[in-house]
């Protein structure tokens, strides 16, 4: 996490320093891969990176239209590279289809881009996003505990608890993708559900406006080695919380084609 927080440092503070100085900055991305976190966007992110007629922002996680819009529109130009225009750019950011500020903002900013979002059952993805917090040494609870505390952990708003600690809350994808359709539009807003990441990868390409390209099969993730599986009793629980918003984003999606 360390390395992590150090790496953004240093690419902050370089887009800064573009930002100010009276430098040629590269156009705004032409899409953006919004999560859901845990659901692939390493993978997409990899595989989009190295197409051919794809050069990505700086990182893959720039959080500006969620954790860093105040720095401004220089500031986050400063990312992405001077390049013709037979040449994408994107960056890929996970707590895009999470925050409640950010499809607004996205959809102004960037009024002809499209948008990627990634979805996963949503017990899996609860219990792989607790691992990662484990991992990362942030959570101490039992799985269950965890659960139990999320609703009074996200309460305050804070960034980073959401970040953290959203484990059912990031798994509501129906409330989560409504926003980003209200915002942007259906037709500029893919969704593909993880499992389907790779035979879909014709498409999204096509999605795009880029050339085809092979379908890569490496998955690229920050996975906890050695975990045991999701427990069978909160499997069940989650399956039951989760219920009413996977009913719901049967009819969205299916509204959607």
């Amino acid at each position: 996490m360390r390395v992590d927080a150090l790496r953004r440092a240093v690419r902050s503070s370089r887009a800064y320093g573009k930002a100010v100085l009276p430098l040629p900055l590269g156009r705004l991305p032409e899409f953006l891969v919004i999560g859901g976190q845990r659901c692939g966007t390493t993978s997409l992110y990899r595989y989009l990176a190295a197409h051919p007629s794809v050069r990505p922002a700086t990182g893959k996680e720039l959080q500006f239209f969620s954790l860093h819009h105040g720095r401004g529109e220089r500031w986050y130009r400063a990312h992405f590279p001077v390049r013709p225009q037979s040449i994408h750019s994107f960056e890929a950011s996970p707590y895009y289809l999470f925050d409640p500020a950010v499809p607004a903002r996205a959809a102004a900013m960037l009024p002809a881009s499209r948008f990627i979002a990634l979805i996963r059952d949503p017990a899996e993805r609860a219990y792989s996003h607790y691992l990662h917090s484990v991992a990362y040494g942030v959570e101490k609870l039992p799985f269950a505990e965890a659960l139990d505390a999320e609703p009074a952990r996200l309460a305050s708003g804070d960034h980073a608890a959401r970040r953290q600690f959203s484990y059912q809350a990031r798994g509501r994808y129906a409330e989560q993708l409504t926003r980003w359709f209200d915002a942007a539009g259906r037709d500029r807003v893919l969704v593909v559900r993880t499992e389907e990441l790779t035979s879909r990868y014709a498409g999204i390409l096509a999605f795009l406006g880029l050339p085809p390209q092979e379908a890569p099969t490496e998955v690229h993730t920050r996975r906890a080695s050695g975990a045991p599986p999701l427990d069978d009793a909160l499997r069940a629980r989650l399956d039951a919380a989760f219920a009413d918003d996977q009913h719901a984003l049967d009819g969205l999606l299916a509204d959607s084609r």
